[in-house]
């Protein structure tokens, strides 16, 4: 099956929708230390979120990295722009144009600290099975 990369958008979901999805796939295979980078209001931001989560192992990054593109397959038809790092196993990016997912293995997310490379975003973290921002989510 050929996969067409179509935006969320283009789908009918709003940005903080696919965001959400990306949290909900994560939290359906037990990603650790997920945040939300909101880069809305970074100058020269090359898309609207980051969300990073780590996992133990490189199972378990190829897992998560796949319930977040069936969470958002399942709900818009909706295949990301790119991805990178599948067969590295190491660090997975999905790249949804607004929303830009990156799974790590733990010590490459310590190595790479994207939180801090991006320190003027506003972060959320989320715990367990918080939802991202209850007041906005629309999904």
């Amino acid at each position: 099956m050929i996969q067409h990369p179509v935006s969320a958008k283009q789908n009918g979901l709003s940005t903080e929708q696919l965001r959400d999805l990306v949290v909900k796939g994560m939290q359906e295979k037990k990603a650790q230390d997920i945040v939300v980078m909101d880069l809305r209001k970074v100058k020269n931001a090359i898309t609207d979120y980051f969300i990073i989560c780590s996992g133990s192992s490189d199972t378990q990054i190829d897992a998560i990295s796949g319930s977040v593109e069936e969470e958002i397959l399942k709900v818009s038809r909706t295949f990301p722009m790119n991805r990178e790092g599948k067969m590295n196993r190491e660090w997975i990016l999905l790249d949804y144009v607004d929303v830009v997912v990156h799974v790590f293995k733990k010590d490459r997310r310590a190595f790479y600290d994207l939180e801090q490379l991006w320190g003027d975003a506003e972060i959320h973290e989320i715990t367990d099975d918080a939802s991202v921002f209850s007041s906005e989510t629309t999904a």
